[in-house]
């Protein structure tokens, strides 16, 4: 190339060079409350809050009336009726001719299931009520939030659907509809929105959207519910009070491990039922007529474990020194196996509601055990932590504690430290469950394809 060639490109001296064009740029994108992508879902937020307070006040009234027939003789030893073998067995069967109607899948996503992927197919909503209603009135030991929550979130998944969201907004249209079925549930749109944030673990913008969304639809629920049927389980649970000291501090971090125990048997107890009732060479339509029966005769045997358990809770907590330690004990046991039972069986329903009578009965059995440890402390500590370690939603739980049993701000303090425990205790074994299935799994994919010689030859494999 000649020197004249070369400089042919360039600007003489003493001329300036034109400034490039720079290079085509997107807009950044505007906050988030300037996108009217944002109002769309505000928008759909207050729909969901009416139509979730208005159902949810029709659904649990309705419970309220088909639970009218559990009337116990006595909470204690073989306190029930034995026509409520009957009646339970009878649950199992209407359950079955449901689910068979319906065409429920054999496995229906449980409630944390749905929170996570903030979807619910609205096909199988009507399903899932159904089955559900069926369930909570037949006295298995499910709780009424997974049909509110399918209700509300099949009914948000539906909105967003026709509207054309993406998939974004259809998830955050989802959580928002759950949230609007609850606010009449839980004692307050705070514990609803901090159950969701948490299960549901969204971030960046996302996280606004659910955090917004979710606080207008459950308040406006909230609203709704209380102005007519007034909170369910605001100052529920009357505990005795109690003078804070340091030292509960160290009792709730011995607590949240013994919670963290309770919930490892409980979810054990539960995998393990859903397996023996799928080996069990019945048709679908017998297993939950055996469930029934099964949790029936429990339930004659010992009266306070059956139905969701909240009322039956308030019943431990005011006499469990008249039923006695022993008693209170198998109450929360034998509430693990009802409950396991239950949903391996094909019932349908939620599991805070049943997990919460699990903690609160340990919390009562631990003061009765040791009676230097305030009732308020044990049973509130516990009440939180079992649960917050099952469902993985440590902070929902502390307030739902702090709420239904108004402990004072300083009191919580140990509660906090329990469900912490609780819950890093119960990941920590997730972690190494799943670390050793992982090794598992790649030690039996080596030896299924062992590595190949470079002569040509595989190696022979260990005897």
């Amino acid at each position: 190339m000649s020197e004249n060639q070369a400089d042919a490109g360039r600007p003489a001296r003493g001329e300036k060079s034109e400034p490039k064009s720079p290079l085509p740029t997107t807009a950044p994108e505007p906050p988030v409350g300037r996108q009217r992508s944002f109002w769309v879902l505000i928008g759909f937020a207050c729909i969901l809050g009416i139509l979730g307070g208005a159902f949810s006040l029709v659904f649990m009234a309705f419970l309220n009336f088909g639970e009218s027939w559990y009337q116990y003789s006595s909470p204690g030893w073989m306190g029930g009726h034995w026509w409520w073998v009957a009646v339970t067995a009878a649950g199992g069967l209407i359950v079955g001719l449901l689910r068979w109607l319906t065409r429920l899948p054999e496995k229906t996503p449980g409630l944390i299931g749905d929170i996570q992927d903030a979807y619910i197919d609205p096909r199988v909503v009507p399903g899932i009520l159904l089955v559900s209603t069926a369930s909570l009135i037949g006295g298995a030991s499910v709780g009424p939030e997974k049909a509110l929550g399918s209700f509300g979130g099949g009914i948000g998944q539906w909105m967003s659907a026709k509207r054309g969201l993406d998939d974004e907004g259809r998830g955050v249209t989802t959580l928002s509809g759950m949230a609007g079925a609850f606010g009449g549930l839980f004692s307050s749109p705070v514990i609803v929105v901090m159950l969701i944030v948490e299960v549901a673990r969204s971030g960046g913008a996302r996280l606004t959207k659910v955090l917004a969304t979710t606080i207008v639809s459950s308040s406006i629920s909230f609203g709704i519910y209380f102005a007519i049927a007034g909170t369910i389980f605001l100052d529920f649970y009357e505990v005795p009070t109690y003078q804070y000291e340091n030292w509960q501090l160290l009792a709730g971090v011995g607590m949240g491990l013994l919670a963290a125990v309770l919930s490892t048997l409980l979810g054990v107890i539960v995998t393990g039922s859903a397996k023996v009732f799928q080996k069990l060479r019945v048709p679908a339509l017998i297993k939950p007529i055996i469930g029934g029966a099964l949790f029936g005769v429990m339930g004659v045997v010992l009266p306070l474990t059956m139905l969701t358990g909240s009322n039956q809770l308030a019943v431990v907590l005011k006499d469990g020194s008249a039923l006695g330690l022993g008693l209170v004990v198998v109450l929360a046991i034998a509430k693990m196996i009802t409950m396991g039972v239950s949903f391996g069986s094909g019932f349908i329903g939620g599991p805070i509601f049943p997990s919460l009578f699990i903690g609160g009965s340990a919390g009562v059995a631990l003061n009765l055990a040791i009676p230097s440890l305030p009732l308020g402390l044990t049973f509130t500590c516990m009440l939180a932590a079992v649960v917050g370690g099952f469902v993985s939603a440590p902070f929902a739980m502390v307030l739902f504690a702090a709420f239904t049993t108004q402990l004072g701000a300083l009191n919580t303090t140990p509660v906090l430290v329990a469900v912490m425990t609780s819950f890093l205790a119960v990941e920590a074994v997730k972690f190494l469950l799943f670390g050793r299935r992982r090794n598992a799994a790649v030690t039996e994919a080596a030896n299924a394809h062992p590595p190949v010689d470079p002569s040509g030859t595989t190696p022979p494999t260990k005897p």
